[in-house]
């Protein structure tokens, strides 16, 4: 079966500061069937919210550039489609669930024009048609008492409700992938879980596929079957989300899984990896991540690990595999 979006050895360089044009995402690849969900995570910094925008094409070009890659959208190649072929790719093809609900929302427009905006552009609806399809996708995705919601204000609506109208509008295209950056960042615990529920609803009853950008793990075994983890640009561990979850084979997993709390941590500190994301341009030589790992050894310097086979369709980078269980 043709995958519906398949990405390979993407490479994206930036213009850093002091530094000049140095690369923040490496040789990345992956595939997304329809109807699965596929989340790929990692701390700010590592390339995640950067591979979104260019599956989207909207990478900023006078700062950031694509140097290479395959990115295979439904049988068309995304770097060689038209700028019109593109507007219709976004929307009609791709759905994007930007980070923050309340800067992406135009404040001087109500919401239910906004969605109803976007239907007519990719749809050629009347007006009439246009607002009644809105409606019906607020009340989709769960928008209380939508009539009144439908002319309320991006300001007169809570932080989940507002999340949801990006929804509603990212589906308003009826798309057949939905890219959600960080959609579930500045809510609290119980809208989160909502979104989450809302999103792989969404997923199963429309066959979508979902790509979901997230820092959070917790986030990843809620709605999404596979899993990529970047760190400094490079994948670092992929596989079936519950398998990398369950059994995690770079030292990185390993840290986000240690640093998430569990009922056992009430009133502790909780564990945390050493160090920060090396800069852009400041990348260690041999593994990107040696100088955060206690495990790190003479070769990590020398050498960049390959992506090793660790079993089924689960990948892992690292030296030292075989040691990362103990």
């Amino acid at each position: 079966m043709q995958s519906l979006l398949t990405v390979r050895d993407l490479r994206i360089e930036v213009d850093a500061p002091d530094v000049g044009w140095t690369e923040a995402v490496s040789s990345l690849d992956f595939c997304l069937d329809r109807g699965e969900s596929l989340g790929i995570v990692g701390e700010s910094g590592c390339g995640k919210s950067l591979t979104a925008l260019a599956l989207l094409g909207l990478l900023p070009g006078r700062s950031v550039r694509r140097v290479s890659g395959e990115m295979v959208f439904d049988n068309v190649e995304m770097h060689q489609a038209s700028a019109k072929e593109m507007r219709a790719i976004r929307g009609a093809g791709i759905g994007f669930v930007p980070q923050d609900p309340m800067t992406a929302l135009n404040p001087v427009y109500s919401v239910g024009e906004q969605v109803a905006e976007t239907i007519r552009l990719h749809q050629g609806s009347s007006r009439k048609e246009a607002n009644e399809r809105a409606v019906e996708l607020l009340s989709r995705v769960g928008v209380s008492d939508v009539r009144a919601r439908f002319r309320a204000y991006p300001h007169e609506l809570s932080g989940g409700q507002r999340q949801r109208v990006l929804i509603a509008i990212a589906l308003a295209g009826d798309p057949e992938l939905l890219v959600a950056d960080e959609p579930t960042t500045a809510l609290d615990v119980t809208v989160q879980a909502q979104v989450l529920r809302l999103l792989d609803r969404l997923r199963r009853d429309r066959a979508l596929g979902l790509l979901l950008i997230t820092h959070d793990l917790a986030v990843v075994s809620q709605v999404c079957e596979q899993v990529l983890i970047l760190y400094a640009g490079r994948v670092v561990e992929r596989g079936p989300s519950q398998e990398v979850l369950r059994n995690p084979r770079h030292p990185y997993t390993r840290g986000l899984l240690s640093s998430l709390p569990s009922a056992g941590t009430s009133g502790g500190r909780l564990r945390a990896i050493q160090g920060t994301v090396p800069g852009l341009g400041y990348w260690p030589s041999g593994c990107r991540f040696r100088d955060r790992c206690g495990r790190a050894e003479a070769v990590c310097a020398r050498e960049e690990p390959p992506l090793k086979h660790v079993g089924g369709t689960h990948y892992s980078e690292c030296h030292f595999l075989e040691s990362v269980d103990g």
